[in-house]
């Protein structure tokens, strides 16, 4: 199956996928921006729209209600009304004829009023004036619609729907009398035909399944063409909502001056049908253009790679996994040029690889082994042993702990032949507490170490004896050269790639004066040791372990006198895998 699919991975291919998958994603980029910037716009019109048609609907219903509330003003200022309501609050039975008198007074209000069923007078007592029966206010609407009405003051209280006649709506106003300081006089029920209360001009709207619906101030439907339950879209809070399996965008206005709520609810899709059609025009004018820089590629392809083919051809015969002659090409001057130079590179490079390649890693090897012989030396365990049973037996078990740590360092020290340099993080850790663990005989509470390092990189493994050489040359010049407390803190972080740590040795001590500083770098940088004396032996050589184990590596020196010094560097994850490939690579060489 791989062979096949090798078959298919010529450069022609490459030049034909690549020039595609380009276009392919400009194409793709291009329209999706196109489609999302039209479309947003399509539907921000028609969403503009059915708002404004919704503000209008408001403004209708706003214009109405003040007819009304103009209409039933005339009848409570109405001079005979006003001293009818006088007398009946003040107790005296009003006589047949006069609210005959009244009523006429109403008809007349009345018939030049557009919308307006019947008013109706009711005494401060709630009993009927006008039309002349006695019954109650209390029998036809709710205590607390007569409350709202006195806390109105004399403004219109939306009642809703009309027990006595379900095509009618009712309004009521508390009567103020003008001559006795605005006092209750008495209450005007109106009667409005629903109808009346037409808010959306049909004429205005050409979109089908919109459906209107007009709520009073508790949220009840006043007027709808929507047949179903209401339930969901009164309780509906968000802007779209689905009904019948079908989404709509819910627009909602209020009225503040009646306290009703507007809700318009337009179908999506109505809103988006010009959205299909530019769908369809840059799908087709995408398919067009990729045919034709299908065609143009493959055209160019072929042009640009025909002449190398037959060289490709004769080299593919090559056996895989060295490199080898080939043979010569008979074509045009550059082919023939090319193939000459190609066999003339491999016979220098088969060369190299055999001769210099393999010196320098005989001599990298000999290099490791010769700087990890400065910091192996070998130990009696077995007298160790024998002291630390000794101590013991005579009760200094503090001493004996640190002859212990001191067997453990040594014994970490020496690399038998068939160990290998490379050791996990959490055994160079231990290796490093031993070392504070004897350091600490010396230096007392002077000395504090700590450690940061997220346990999920104790297994990553490193060459051995790579950061306890830093850590002592820290104690060395930093809580050596000092009488104050000194901190040594040993840091090692993933880097932000994932694919890196970063190791980092600080101590707060007196730190390195610049001229110095810049002598030990000069030193790593040409290659050189620095004097016993100097005592940059430590950093020399891990900064030497480091090129020679990660190529690239090498130390970060920060130090500032007064505040301390930082020893930093930063190694791959996987260096140990990096570095038996770098090996094997050069012994096939």
């Amino acid at each position: 199956m791989f062979l096949k699919l090798q078959k298919w991975n010529t450069l022609r291919n490459q030049i034909l996928v690549v020039f595609l998958t380009v276009m392919l994603i400009v194409l793709v980029i291009v329209s999706f921006i196109t489609f999302n910037r039209v479309s947003a716009l399509l539907k921000n019109n028609a969403e503009k729209q059915i708002y404004q048609t919704a503000v209008e609907a408001n403004g209708r219903l706003e214009s109405l209600y003040k007819q009304i509330s103009t209409s039933s003003k005339l009848v409570m200022t109405n001079d005979s009304i006003q001293r009818t309501l006088i007398k009946a609050n003040q107790g005296y039975s009003i006589p047949f004829s006069e609210r005959q008198q009244l009523e006429r007074i109403i008809n007349t209000i009345q018939a030049n009023t557009d919308g307006i069923f019947s008013f109706e007078i009711y005494k401060d007592t709630k009993n009927r004036l006008i039309p002349l029966d006695d019954t109650n206010l209390v029998t036809i609407i709710d205590k607390k619609w007569i409350k709202r009405a006195d806390d109105a003051n004399g403004r219109l209280v939306w009642i809703g729907d009309d027990p006595r006649n379900s095509d009618n709506i009712l309004a009521l106003r508390r009567i103020n009398l003008i001559n006795r300081g605005f006092e209750s006089g008495g209450y005007l029920l109106i009667s409005i035909y629903r109808d009346y209360l037409q808010f959306v001009d049909p004429d205005e709207t050409n979109i089908e399944n919109q459906y209107s619906i007009l709520l009073d101030h508790d949220l009840k439907p006043i007027l709808s063409n929507y047949n179903q339950s209401l339930d969901p879209i009164i309780k509906n809070v968000g802007p779209i909502m689905t009904l019948n399996q079908q989404e709509y965008m819910v627009t909602k206005q209020r009225s503040n001056e009646t306290g009703w709520t507007l809700v318009i609810l337009t179908p999506v899709k109505a809103l988006t049908e010009g959205i299909s059609v530019l769908r369809t025009g840059i799908m087709i004018a995408g398919i067009i253009g990729f045919i034709i820089f299908l065609v143009s590629t493959l055209f160019l392809s072929t042009y640009i790679t025909r002449p190398i083919i037959k060289l490709t051809e004769t080299m593919q015969r090559a056996s895989a996994g060295s490199l080898t002659m080939n043979p010569h090409v008979a074509a045009v001057h550059e082919i023939s040029e090319l193939n000459s130079t190609y066999n003339q590179l491999v016979k220098e490079t088969n060369h190299l690889i055999k001769m210099v390649y393999q010196k320098e890693i005989t001599r990298s090897r000999s290099e490791l082994k010769a700087l990890q012989a400065q910091i192996n030396p070998h130990f009696l365990f077995n007298t160790l042993d024998a002291l630390k049973w000794a101590l013991e037996d005579k009760g200094e078990e503090e001493l004996a702990e640190f002859v212990v740590a001191m067997s453990n360092l040594f014994r970490y020290t020496i690399t038998k032949q068939t160990d290998g340099d490379w050791v996990p993080i959490k055994d160079e850790i231990e290796h490093i507490e031993n070392y504070m663990e004897i350091m600490k005989m010396r230096f007392g509470n002077q000395l504090n170490w700590q450690l940061n390092m997220p346990p999920e990189i104790e297994r990553i493994k490193i060459p051995k004896l790579l950061i306890q050489p830093l850590v002592e040359n820290a104690v060395l010049h930093g809580a050596g050269n000092t009488v104050k407390p000194c901190t040594i803190s040993v840091s090692i972080r993933p880097v932000e790639d994932g694919e890196h740590l970063q190791i980092c040795v600080e101590d707060d001590g007196p730190g390195i004066n610049q001229d110095k500083l810049i002598t030990i770098k000069q030193a790593m940088r040409s290659g050189g040791v620095m004097s016993k004396k100097g005592n940059g032996m430590a950093i020399f050589n891990v900064h030497k372990r480091l090129e020679l184990y990660y190529q690239k590596s090498g130390l970060t020196i920060v130090s500032e006198e007064n505040r301390g010094t930082e020893v930093s560097f930063i190694i791959p994850v996987k260096g140990e895998e990096n570095h038996v490939e770098y090996e094997n690579h050069f012994n096939r060489g």
